[in-house]
């Protein structure tokens, strides 16, 4: 299905856009209907506002000629939630990429929405802050991306979430109008919170125009400690015992035994032929505070079974550690033709359970099934390795994404932790939240959106 851009909404988009914001060739518009979930489905027109006032008047058009809209950032996300399906318009925020203000005594920085994530730590960098917030696709991917997906990444575990870093929002409303939420201080409780709820909801309420986002001053120094264990119920156990002792690290990434054959086998990263499981630990702060911290989280390290331990104090010795996790992406890539990479999370202490059940699957259904993520949050990306053009296997991964999303539900987890809903598991979301939960999203839906012209038929099953 897509919409019939008409000259006469030509001529609005006009009087609205220059003619270097409008884009109607179909060749120019073709790049805009991908996102990382390699679904496409080209739109009819692309615009480029560089102003809230441009967005608010693009959503009133949109309202007025009942045009599907479709919010873009820069396309790095996996589930298909800035693939237009319905056609109509995809508005790119890749122009709106200004630093507004920047304020030391606040811990706060107020930014348009289409700066990427690697841009505004560069700037913070400078000034000796940082956001939180630090997704594997930081580089590329935008704040307003961060902000549609709740995004998060290994120091959520210490720093919290994209919900949990960000004051205030300037947004417009599926119905055009234009709001302020939240607060430039961390304490406040007037009226209801409306920042929270926009934040995860992937351009389907409103679309973000403006962050004031909370930033913290960056740690003077980092030390990782690289953790191999005989098996995965002892490091499923470290990551217990580290949560429960006062020193927070900012990062704990977990690999199965599948990654760990896999780099083995790939690269030429040289690994203990007995350890079948890793936990990469990172802790920053000051030499003083980091000395002490280093030794409580050996501490909680000992009792287990570990293979070995390493503790990296430089630069140097820290890259040489990640060298094992940084070669699993580029070898998953060359591992099968095609992938599934879900995000699914589960409490800590289910974790072990959760890593047995996907063994069993991989077996049941025959198929690779490659485990790694930010276990600190019990966050596990998924990974079905699999040959979409051989019937079997691609029926098998099917199946067998279904059954992981009903042990993740039975572990008390929930399918999708940063990655977001879009289309990609759309149709799971009942599986996880009740009717009337259900019921109460859609009138919410409506009464930002009436005309459902915001991202349509994305995040929520269709009613």
């Amino acid at each position: 299905m897509s919409f019939k851009i008409t000259s006469n909404i030509i001529k609005h988009l006009n009087d609205i856009f220059s003619q270097q914001q409008i884009l109607l060739e179909p060749a120019d518009c073709w790049p805009y209907g991908y996102d990382n979930s390699k679904q496409h489905h080209p739109p009819d027109a692309v615009v480029l506002p560089d102003s809230h006032e441009q967005v608010a008047e693009c959503i009133k058009l949109c309202n007025q000629y009942k045009i599907p809209l479709t919010t873009r950032g820069r396309g790095t996300g996996t589930t298909g939630a800035s693939v237009p399906i319905m056609g109509g318009i995809v508005l790119s925020m890749e122009r709106m990429d200004k630093i507004i203000s920047f304020n030391a005594g606040n811990r706060s920085v107020r930014v348009e929405t289409g700066i990427t994530n690697l841009a505004l730590q560069n700037f913070l960098q400078e000034k000796e802050f940082f956001w939180p917030p630090d997704p594997s696709s930081a580089e590329f991917c935008t704040i307003g991306g961060n902000l549609a997906c709740n995004a998060a990444g290994p120091r959520a575990v210490k720093y919290g979430t994209t919900r949990d870093n960000t004051l205030q929002l300037k947004a417009v409303t599926g119905a055009g109008k234009s709001i302020s939420t939240g607060t430039k201080t961390t304490k406040g409780v007037v009226g209801l919170d409306l920042t929270r709820l926009l934040i995860g909801s992937e351009g389907t309420l409103a679309i973000i125009t403006e962050a004031e986002l909370k930033i913290l001053p960056l740690a003077p120094v980092t030390h990782t400690i690289r953790a191999l264990f005989h098996n995965h119920q002892s490091a499923c156990s470290a990551i217990q015992n580290i949560n429960a002792q006062l020193h927070t690290p900012c990062a704990i990434e977990f690999i199965d035994h599948h990654a760990l054959n896999l780099i083995r086998q790939h690269s030429d990263v040289s690994l203990p032929a007995n350890a079948n499981a890793m936990l990469m630990i990172e802790i920053d702060g000051d030499e003083e505070s980091l000395a002490i911290s280093s030794q409580h989280i050996q501490r909680a390290l000992r009792p287990l079974d570990c293979v070995e331990i390493k503790v990296a104090e430089s630069n140097t010795e820290r890259k040489t550690l990640w060298q094992a996790r940084k070669a699993l992406s580029p070898i998953l890539r060359n591992l099968a033709p095609n992938k599934i990479n879900e995000d699914i999370v589960v409490p800590v202490p289910n974790l072990s359970k959760l890593i047995d059940e996907l063994d069993r699957l991989s077996q049941t259904y025959k198929l690779p099934i490659v485990n790694f993520g930010h276990a600190g949050n019990g966050n596990i990306h998924v990974n079905i390795m699999y040959d979409a053009s051989d019937t079997t296997q691609n029926n098998n991964a099917l199946s067998c994404l279904e059954k992981i999303f009903e042990i993740t539900l039975q572990l008390e987890g929930t399918i999708s932790g940063e990655h977001g809903i879009g289309l990609s598991k759309r149709d799971f979301v009942a599986k996880e939240i009740g009717s009337d939960e259900l019921a109460l999203m859609h009138s919410i839906k409506y009464q930002f959106d009436p005309n459902n012209i915001l991202n349509p038929n994305k995040s929520l099953p269709i009613p």
